[in-house]
């Protein structure tokens, strides 16, 4: 396998997610209706790695690039963090245009290589891992991932990847209790020894507690328009399950469903903006739900009859 072992907090693998920590277009504001203080990150950023969460992931066109930037200057050069980011390819493939991607984020990063790359959608993929081939021999690129895939897309990729004497390492897609169609390719992905990542476990916010139907996303944000109100309706029963078994364990809310994710055999990205969050995470991971719990909420979910996709994603 590529390297992909850097410690991570207990026993429990998360990786730590900044999609809403830049600026840009296609950031904080635009996205997740709000803008974050600098500081405030840097805090964050201090307070995660100290808990031990080291595994972090971005992209370039979170923030168009301002993401990249910002964590960047927190890891100032620090060995110890296992850095993942990401490429998102064009519709249509342009020569070259995978290594200047990855050439621009590893100078925002401030880094020479990174612990994990990905093909962030499944567009002509053997053209644009023939270019990530050369990257991993020199070593610039420790692993390479590939994300929104099918079970399809996995195996064209590992096959190319094989006839290349190299091995795909990690696959990330969208998993959560609103989005339950993943588990054959966790399984698979398992079986294979390739990592599964999960993201948007939390569905941008709307499974962790703070928002509902009459406290629902700013207005004028994506996931407004991803999860409106009466979404939020629908799935009142879930939140107040979710609540439940929150309070039965001491732990926050937001907690559970990321609980879950873990359960399924799923690595899950969870984004944090202010300390108290990687705090809130470090105490959740010392639990696990009980399996009548997890089926619970599995059920609980599915009566909900919300499959959640994102207009990025290709199925």
């Amino acid at each position: 396998m590529q390297e992909q072992d850097k410690k991570c907090n207990d026993n429990k693998e998360v990786m730590i997610g900044t999609w809403a920590w830049g600026p840009g277009y296609n950031g904080s504001r635009l996205i997740f209706g709000k803008s974050y203080d600098d500081s405030m990150l840097r805090d964050t950023f201090e307070k995660a790695t100290k808990l031990g969460f080291l595994k972090w992931d971005t992209a370039a066109v979170y923030g168009m690039g301002s993401c990249e930037k910002l964590l960047g200057e927190f890891i100032n050069g620090r060995e110890d963090i296992f850095l993942s980011t990401k490429y998102f390819p064009d519709k249509k493939y342009k020569a070259g245009a995978f290594t200047k991607s990855f050439e621009e984020s590893m100078e925002r990063l401030r880094l020479k290589s990174a612990d994990l790359f990905w093909l962030h959608a499944p567009k002509n993929i053997e053209k644009n891992l023939s270019e990530a081939v050369p990257l991993m021999r020199d070593g610039r690129i420790k692993s390479i991932g590939i994300s929104n895939v099918s079970m399809e897309d996995i195996k064209t990729a590992e096959k190319f990847l094989e006839k290349n004497g190299l091995k795909l390492g990690a696959v990330q897609n969208h998993f959560s209790l609103l989005r339950n169609d993943q588990q054959p390719i966790i399984d698979y992905c398992n079986s294979k020894g390739i990592q599964y990542y999960a993201y948007m476990v939390l569905e941008q916010g709307a499974l962790a507690g703070r928002y509902n139907a009459k406290n629902h996303f700013p207005t004028f944000s994506m996931r407004n328009l991803a999860f409106p109100k009466r979404k939020f309706k629908k799935i009142e029963g879930l939140l107040s399950m979710i609540r439940a078994i929150a309070d039965k364990y001491g732990i926050d809310q937001s907690q559970v469903p990321i609980l879950w994710v873990i359960a399924q055999g799923a690595i899950p990205i969870i984004g944090i903006t202010k300390p108290v969050y990687a705090e809130r995470l470090s105490a959740a991971l010392k639990l696990t739900l009980a399996d009548e719990e997890v089926s619970k909420l599995t059920a609980e979910a599915k009566k909900t009859g919300i499959r959640q996709q994102g207009s990025w994603e290709p199925q």
